[in-house]
Parts: structure tokens; C-alpha cells; sequence
């Protein structure tokens, strides 16, 4: 995930507060579950080179129970990610293609009318899978974006007068890219804070180039894997994510930074005029889901400030508004966000 600097690696006595509780309160993780974590970055690095922190990032998702955003160039294996992370679970998963002529209905299903019965009959659309990739989600325009607001926030649809629930476990995988503008429709507010993490993917370095040349220069490279973990699995291990520690400390640290982005003079930072709009608890929520499954990744049963730092600027940067003022001079939500990680105190 993303490097906070050096500032990061300042985690304080926290982090040794943390440890004392590791073989306390926090369920303890077992070498089954670090064993599957492990086969599942195994399995989508055969065919996504590089891409670490994206690849991190959809596994933390997958684990926390929250949507990811993935947003970057085309020809950065953005889809082919999400596909290959859908090839690696034996769950049902269905790609929709984002389009301005896309309805709701084509996304959510409607009712057709039976003759025979005079009646009307639910046909369900593709949203009915464990994973869906939302591709090019900016391309359609508002009232199909908005079809997936329950589906995020309920796990379930309503078609007619019948709520009907979701398979789980269910995430939404969307992609968009930040550089084209013509045929695309902005994602509305309440759209975007639905989402755990934006991730913003980046080009590959040279050496991870080289290797992507090497395999995927083919008529036919291999972009198929195995399965090696079920939907069962991930539901084992969400109940393992909400079983690990955090100690008080850490959570009031969660706080601190959330609340840096509606009042930064709180803390000592001058740009309340740069900020329209801060975090809502909803990103409270999600920074301290993110940071479990990070953990989890890594291997610990407690959440640490590093854990905290690793997925903070994913997990908060959508979720802020900056001022005619901030963007008169340039300034964007992460710049704001990397002020807030330097000068919010970690415990």
C-alpha cells in the first residue's frame, strides 16, 4: 500500500502496547489462515507483474468487506487484476461494461410480465455474483451509478416491491480512468464514499516492464489460474479480520486523523479554507476495517499506527473536498492528507 515517508516508520509505543495484547484479546491468526492469504498473492502475481500495492489493495477489500476504486491509465492491468483475483476464488463473478446507453435494469434486473400467469417474474441481473467488476463505471451516466448505491451499502437490490439479497460474500471492483473526459459522467459524491479504497494505480518500473514483456508479448500469454481459495474461505477470514485487537490508543488515533480533516486547526495545520468538505464516520469505520485486513496480510493479530498509515491515504482520499481556494493554487486531497499524517501525533 502506500508509503506515508518516514513518518511511518515512527510508530511510537503503540506498536509495542499493541504486541502485549497480540496473544490477548486479538484472535490469534492460524498458520491456515496466513497459508491461504499467501496462495492468493501467489496465484494473481502468475499473471499480474508487479502492482504490489494494487494487488494489496483489492485483497484488503476482498477481506474488509469494502469496494475498491481503481483508478489509472489504460494498459495498466487494472482489469486484468480484478479478473485474475476473480479466477483465484471459486465464486461467481460477472464483468459489466460501462456504457452511456447502459440502464439500470441492465445492471440490477426488472420484472417481465408472464402471459400465461398474468404475472410478473423477476429477472435478475448480473449484479447477482460474489464479485463485479464495474468497468469504466465513469461511463455511464448517474442513474446506473446510482443502481449500485444499495447493492453497496445493504447487500441487497430492490426490483418492484421485493427487497432481494445479495450472494456474499459481494464487492463491487470498479475501474475508471482520470484522464479522459469526453463520454464520461463524474461518479456523484454519495457514489464515490461507498467505496473502502481508491486505489491510484501506476506504471510499473523497469525491471517489472522487462518481465511483462517477456511473458505477456504472445498471441496467447497466460492469463488464466486455478482457484485456491472458495467464498466460504473469505468468509472465515472476514470473521477473522473482525476478530483482531486494536488497542484505545490506536483507535483514538483513527479518530484524530479523521477529525484532522474537518477541523486541521486542530491540530495545528492552516488550511480549513482549502477543505469544503472532511471525512464522515463512514471513513472512521473503513480505516479501521482497512488497517485489520492489513494486519492480516502481514501477518499479526493487532493493528498497528504502521497499518494505519499503510491504508490512510486510500481510505480517506475520496472522501475529501477541497476548496476553489486549494485548487486556485493546485493543491490536492493527498497533499492536504500527507500534512495530517506528518502533524497528527502517533500514539
Amino acid at each position: 500500500m502506500n508509503d506515508q515517508g518516514p513518518a511511518a516508520q515512527a510508530l511510537g509505543p503503540a506498536a509495542d502496547l499493541a504486541r502485549s495484547h497480540a496473544d490477548g484479546p486479538g484472535a490469534p491468526l492460524t498458520a491456515e489462515d496466513q497459508a491461504l492469504v499467501e496462495r492468493l498473492f501467489a496465484a494473481m502475481g502468475e499473471v499480474v507483474i508487479g502492482q504490489r500495492a494494487m494487488l494489496e489493495g483489492l485483497v484488503i477489500g476482498l477481506l474488509a468487506n469494502g469496494h475498491v476504486l481503481l483508478e489509472g491509465v489504460p494498459g495498466i492491468a487494472k482489469t486484468l487484476a480484478v479478473t485474475t483475483l476473480a479466477q483465484a476464488l471459486k465464486a461467481d463473478y460477472q464483468r459489466i461494461q460501462f456504457t452511456p446507453d447502459l440502464l439500470p435494469a441492465d445492471l440490477v434486473g426488472t420484472l417481465i410480465y408472464q402471459p400465461g400467469s398474468s404475472e410478473f417474474k423477476i429477472r435478475r441481473g448480473p449484479i447477482f455474483a460474489n464479485l463485479l467488476l464495474a468497468d469504466e463505471i465513469n461511463r455511464a451516466p448517474a442513474k446506473v451509478q446510482s443502481a449500485l448505491l444499495e447493492a453497496m451499502q445493504e447487500g441487497q437490490v430492490t426490483i418492484g416491491e421485493d427487497s432481494l439479497p445479495l450472494p456474499q460474500p459481494f464487492l463491487v471492483l470498479a475501474t475508471q480512468n482520470p484522464l479522459e473526459h469526453d463520454g464520461t459522467y463524474p461518479l456523484p459524491e454519495a457514489q464515490v464514499d461507498r467505496f473502502m479504497l481508491k486505489l491510484k494505480v501506476g506504471y510499473p518500473s523497469r525491471d517489472e516492464e522487462l518481465l511483462i514483456l517477456d511473458r505477456m508479448a504472445h498471441n496467447q500469454p497466460p492469463t488464466r489460474i486455478e482457484p485456491v481459495a472458495t467464498a466460504a474461505d473469505i468468509l472465515r477470514l472476514r470473521r477473522t479480520v473482525d476478530g483482531l485487537y486494536i488497542d484505545p490508543k490506536v483507535k483514538r488515533y483513527i479518530v484524530d486523523l479523521v477529525f484532522a480533516t474537518r477541523e486541521p486547526a486542530g491540530v495545528g495545520l492552516d488550511f480549513a479554507d482549502q477543505i469544503e468538505v472532511g471525512a464522515s464516520p463512514r471513513a472512521t469505520i473503513y480505516l479501521a476495517l482497512a488497517a485489520k485486513a492489513h494486519a492480516l496480510i502481514r501477518g499479526r493479530s493487532f493493528v498497528t499506527p504502521e497499518d494505519i498509515k499503510a491504508v490512510g491515504m486510500d481510505v480517506l482520499r475520496h472522501r475529501i473536498l477541497t476548496s476553489y481556494a486549494a485548487e486556485a493554487v493546485g493543491v490536492t486531497p493527498e497533499d492536504l492528507l500527507q500534512q495530517i499524517f506528518d502533524q497528527v501525533p502517533v500514539p
